[in-house]
């Protein structure tokens, strides 16, 4: 695509206040978006037309979602995969696997499905202090395997699923790495992109329809879209100095952000932190829906 993609001003469309705005994945099936508040425990639902929020109190930590084949929602809480259901306006789950259990001071952070029909989640010490992330990926059989590990602070993964290949973050190193994948595992990981201090830190991350890795940048008050070769073609500045995540509904983009770590004459500059985000773009970049096949586990 040769034309220059052009984008709106961003538009605050939900003032969330979250504390920890994450993790925003859209169910076309139901016409919603939805987002999460890591740190006070809420999950949001956003309708795409009306663009009307309701809040949903969660049931524990849940910091990252996906969709799951069979109608409902997969989600990674503090201590591992779950089926998560919305009903009435309330949250129930179903744990499914806890593969680190015995590292009390980690946590699960972001994760997205793959095109094969799996779950990936990565790890990180919720102190910050230790390299004791890693990536796991939940199967459609229920099993789960370590797809990569000796990260500080985990966040994506974003996949490539033309060029075979997926996207992981360590937000802390503000280093986003490259491997190939096959679904199941990874190989030949290096460095695709490596940032410095006055460009923020890379954190929530997704693959468009044309191959461009756009990247949410903490304290860096803008999102970014690299090239499939890693050059940069677009930024996007946002009235926020935290946005954390984005998400493609057709040629929408769609930017979470966070309040948590800003003092209060950080908050007064910047009012909307913690709000969802809409951004227009000139076409289409929404890539298609990746769904958990969760048919063994219903």
């Amino acid at each position: 695509m040769n034309v220059a993609l052009q984008i709106s001003e961003p538009r605050c469309i939900a003032p969330l206040g979250a504390v920890l705005g994450e993790g925003p994945v859209c169910d076309s099936r139901n016409g919603a978006l939805y987002s999460l508040d890591i740190r006070d425990g809420k999950i949001f639902r956003t309708g795409l037309e009306t663009e009307k929020t309701d809040a949903i109190a969660a049931p524990g930590m849940v910091s990252a979602l996906a969709l799951a084949k069979s109608g409902g929602l997969v989600c990674v809480m503090r201590d591992g995969f779950a089926k998560l259901s919305i009903e009435n306006g309330a949250a129930a789950i179903r744990p499914l696997a806890d593969p680190e259990r015995d590292l009390h001071g980690n946590r699960f952070n972001d994760g997205k499905a793959d095109a094969a029909g799996g779950f990936w989640a990565g790890t990180m010490d919720d102190a910050e202090k230790e390299t004791t992330g890693s990536w796991w990926r939940l199967a459609p059989d229920g099993a789960v395997a370590k797809v990569d590990s000796g990260y500080h602070v985990t966040n994506g993964p974003a996949f490539d699923p033309d060029r075979r290949r997926v996207f992981l973050t360590d937000s802390a190193r503000k280093t986003v790495f490259v491997a190939e994948t096959d679904g199941g595992s990874i190989s030949n990981r290096r460095v695709f992109l490596q940032f410095g201090e006055a460009d923020g830190y890379p954190d929530g991350m997704e693959v468009d329809n044309e191959g461009c890795l756009w990247i949410a940048f903490w304290d860096g008050a803008c999102v970014r879209r690299f090239s499939p070769e890693g050059a940069l073609l677009v930024e996007a500045r946002l009235p926020v100095p935290r946005p954390t995540s984005v998400a493609f509904v057709g040629d929408r983009l769609y930017v979470t952000s966070a309040s948590v770590g800003l003092d209060s004459a950080a908050l007064k500059k910047a009012p909307l932190s913690g709000g969802l985000f809409r951004i227009d773009l000139s076409r289409k970049l929404e890539c298609e829906a990746r769904y958990f096949d969760d048919a063994a586990l219903t």
